[in-house]
């Protein structure tokens, strides 16, 4: 009997420890499952930060692209037509007003100046002056105050612009001297604007907007 006794004891014993042990696993489950939840909240949490981010930049993306575009449906078929009298690439015009106006969005460019492309000294003795920045031609950039011509009308600063480009120095930037208007932006870099990379911007613009459907006469 002594020896039943004994052995029920050990039985009692057992479950107690069998008990702690679940005990434990029970809490380290728990754990666990908090961990995760903590963890999976976080995630979403970080996901969503970066769709709003990602959702911030598409949106000031789109709205710059729908003013570039009316911007470009402003001026294009004006753009058009000078460019065809004047030996031009209508693309190229275009590009560079798109680049030297931020769209026409500039101070320069609103009413009453209308410069589109940056031209400095006076129109008809007319001008303004304003900030700009200005490349050393090591890629270094920094900022002057300068005179810009100021214009009447749209149609002016791209008729002006145009007759800025029959200087000689200009040469390559004609239809007739080149065979591409990739070989007009290139000979814009470092004669028209002292920017390294003006030319490989230009092309970019033009390749994005599709702006070469305005070089046809």
């Amino acid at each position: 009997m002594a020896k039943v006794r004994k052995i029920k004891g050990r039985r009692k014993v057992r479950r107690k420890r069998t008990s702690k042990k679940l005990s434990k696993s029970v809490l380290y489950g728990m754990v666990f499952l908090a961990f995760l939840s903590c963890s999976t909240l976080m995630f979403y949490a970080i996901s969503s930060q970066d769709g709003a981010y990602s959702a911030s930049a598409d949106t000031s993306q789109s709205s710059q692209d729908t003013t570039t575009i009316s911007f470009i449906q402003e001026i294009g078929e004006t753009a058009r037509q000078i460019a065809a009298q004047n030996d031009l690439y209508a693309s190229v015009m275009i590009a560079q007003a798109i680049l030297e106006s931020n769209s026409g969005q500039s101070a320069l460019s609103q009413p009453p100046y209308y410069n589109y492309f940056g031209i400095k000294g006076d129109y008809n003795g007319q001008s303004t002056t304003m900030q700009t920045w200005e490349d050393d031609g090591s890629g270094n950039a920094y900022t002057i105050d300068a005179q810009f011509r100021s214009y009447g009308s749209q149609e002016e600063s791209l008729q002006d612009y145009a007759q800025f480009l029959q200087k000689d120095i200009y040469a390559g930037v004609r239809k007739s001297n080149t065979t591409s208007y990739q070989d007009a932006t290139a000979a814009l870099t470092g004669t028209y604007a002292t920017d390294t990379s003006y030319g490989s911007k230009l092309n970019q613009i033009i390749s994005e907007y599709d702006l070469t459907i305005y070089d046809s006469w």
